[in-house]
């Protein structure tokens, strides 16, 4: 007997998920008006259906899994052939919950799902659409605009190397620019008085650096030597 209740009762839950939902009787009506209409306004029309659709299968759907347990929410995703697609409408309601299908009715899919799928980003947005007496994608563009971060520019990586046509490389200083234009003096005598090139100077000068840094030359002092 109570075998007999308990597969009367699941038979019961089960006509219940796979019956016809209100998402699916909407979107019939739907159907229904947009055979009805002239040509001429089936564009704007079915526009503005197509995301109320969306937003009532979103809604419905995130309804039927708070109602359904897990088992009897897989099985509604594969007899209907929506595996792998739900999370995307269930983002959707999660991002919507305090608007209604009509609210948006005049936003692109494309707009709903971009929002809903980006929504930490566009979270100044969708908070700015509740201060909104009628939303329209216009709205959405220019809020999209008005709350954007600016990005920092990143700071170029000085490089002193340039490319040669055969594909090998020199290293090339930047100009150095001084009001008392001591380094370029000092240099023009060293090349002037030593017989030297600009490049084997540089290079002495880096040598010399680079081993003082690693503690193979040291500093001394006049006064005390």
């Amino acid at each position: 007997m109570i075998t007999q209740v308990q597969s009367v009762i699941a038979a019961q839950v089960d006509s219940k998920a796979i019956a016809k939902s209100e998402f699916e009787q909407y979107v019939e009506e739907k159907a229904n008006v947009l055979k009805s209409i002239g040509a001429e306004k089936f564009s704007l029309l079915s526009l503005a259906d197509v995301t109320k659709t969306i937003l009532h299968h979103a809604f419905w759907l995130a309804d039927q899994k708070q109602k359904l347990s897990i088992k009897q929410y897989r099985k509604l995703l594969v007899d209907r052939g929506w595996r792998g697609e739900e999370k995307r409408y269930l983002k959707i309601a999660a991002v919507f919950g305090q608007f209604s299908p009509q609210d948006l009715a005049q936003l692109e899919p494309l707009t709903v799902y971009q929002l809903a799928n980006n929504s930490n980003k566009y979270k100044p947005v969708i908070d700015a659409l509740l201060d909104l007496s009628t939303i329209t994608q216009e709205a959405v563009r220019s809020l999209v605009k008005e709350k954007r971060t600016p990005k920092e520019p990143k700071p170029e990586k000085p490089s002193i190397w340039r490319r040669t046509k055969n594909g090998g490389r020199y290293c090339q200083i930047p100009a150095i620019h001084e009001e008392d234009e001591r380094t370029g003096v000092t240099l023009q005598n060293m090349i002037d008085s030593e017989g030297l090139s600009a490049q084997q100077i540089v290079a002495e000068a880096i040598a010399l650096r680079q081993a003082y840094k690693e503690g193979r030359l040291a500093l001394v002092n006049k006064e005390k030597a």
